[in-house]
């Protein structure tokens, strides 16, 4: 949980809780067995820090909460920071003991409760966080993810009623930063950015201080100040270079302003996400690179595979690739409907309106610009999309 001594603080960077959760490494979109040549033929270099976790240890988390508690917090971390979600099922393998206990423990709800949101089962996520908090009401940890949940879901004001109950036990930097992220998402972008560009650095942990840099950086592009995004962004990368939204809120930038190759070199190094190879692919055709038609095929295909497993966690990268790489705007917008189904973000309206118009079908985009109207939304880049004509 999140205590007023910072030292606890985990993962309560909310681009970590909601946009690592989109990274599925390729690998996974393999559709049969494959049976290696020879025994010595390498199939897969893992990242660094991502051991097999030995027996002895594994027997000891059936006993020990302590030992549970941060190995499954591990894993989870892990799934953020490679993509690769099979530490999810590390995590949800630590945690079965410990779920079919009864009461189940506080942490364990909310530690299963982020592992859900990262599968994009928001419902069931918010239903045991509120297991959680009926036991622990005071719970920070569980607070901000409810928070970040209902952020993702669109339902502002009430997760701004859950940044709220941070007040008693967080940090007051990182009850802030959970309130003023929301109110710059209600109509009050310039007040809640110059709100948080004031927060004293300094008197932040590492993890909040990143959290700070993406917020500002996308609060300045949402009000049109590219080159304050930029520096935002920048900064956040010197504090936690392997940020997973720092980097791709960075390349959309500069994928927005056409300067793919900066992209690209941006982004080399991380090619086993989905979200990344997405931007490598548009940056490539925007260049006319040769390797851009070999990395539109192995994204078709993990997309494809994706389909066909009724999975919908990256609804909105495939969407953005029918329309920015294998353009089929029908297919696009199909995409976009159901991503909206899922998550309400900005990017998730942006993409549900530019499919619409590149379809020439209006009707498609109310929901996005009623949920405009609803929220009161600040976004330039919306501005041209706001009235769509009938």
């Amino acid at each position: 949980m999140i205590a007023r001594s910072t030292s606890r603080l985990w993962s309560v960077r909310r681009r970590l809780v909601l946009a690592l959760m989109l990274a599925v490494p390729l690998g996974a979109a393999v559709a049969t067995p494959y049976t290696p040549g020879s025994d010595m033929q390498v199939l897969a270099e893992l990242p660094a820090g991502a051991r097999h976790t030995n027996s002895s240890t594994l027997e000891l988390t059936r006993t020990r909460l302590d030992i549970a508690l941060p190995l499954a917090q591990f894993d989870i971390g892990r799934a953020r920071a490679t993509g690769d979600l099979r530490f999810l099922g590390y995590a949800d393998a630590v945690l079965a003991p410990w779920l079919k206990q009864s009461p189940v423990a506080t942490q364990v709800l909310v530690l299963n409760a982020t592992i859900l949101q990262s599968r994009h089962s928001f419902n069931a996520a918010l239903a045991e966080l509120d297991r959680a908090l009926a036991q622990h009401p005071d719970d920070a940890q569980g607070w901000l993810t409810r928070a970040t949940v209902l952020r993702v879901l669109g339902r502002y004001g009430e997760a701004s009623l859950s940044c709220g109950h941070l007040a008693a036990t967080a940090d007051p930097g990182i009850t802030a930063l959970c309130e003023q992220s929301l109110l710059s998402l209600m109509g009050h972008l310039p007040r809640a950015y110059a709100a948080i560009s004031t927060l004293p650095v300094q008197s932040l942990p590492p993890e909040a201080q990143a959290w700070r840099y993406s917020e500002l950086g996308e609060m300045a592009e949402r009000l049109g100040d590219d080159a304050a995004a930029e520096h935002w962004l920048k900064q956040g990368l010197l504090t936690a270079a392997d940020d997973f939204y720092l980097r791709t809120a960075y390349a959309d930038l500069l994928l927005r302003q056409h300067r793919a190759a900066e992209a690209l070199q941006l982004l080399s190094g991380y090619e086993s996400m989905e979200p990344m190879l997405l931007r490598i692919a548009i940056a490539q055709r925007m260049l006319h690179d040769t390797a851009a038609a070999q990395m539109r095929i192995k994204l078709a295909s993990a997309f494809d595979v994706e389909q066909q497993r009724g999975d919908a966690v990256h609804r909105r990268e495939q969407a953005r690739f029918l329309l920015d790489v294998d353009p089929e705007p029908l297919a696009a917008l199909a995409a976009a409907q159901q991503n909206w189904q899922v998550q309400r973000e900005p990017d998730d309206v942006l993409i549900l309106l530019r499919a619409a118009q590149a379809t020439h079908q209006p009707q498609a985009a109310e929901p996005a610009l009623e949920f405009l109207r609803q929220q009161r939304l600040e976004d330039v880049r919306l501005d041209g999309f706001r009235s769509v004509p009938q």
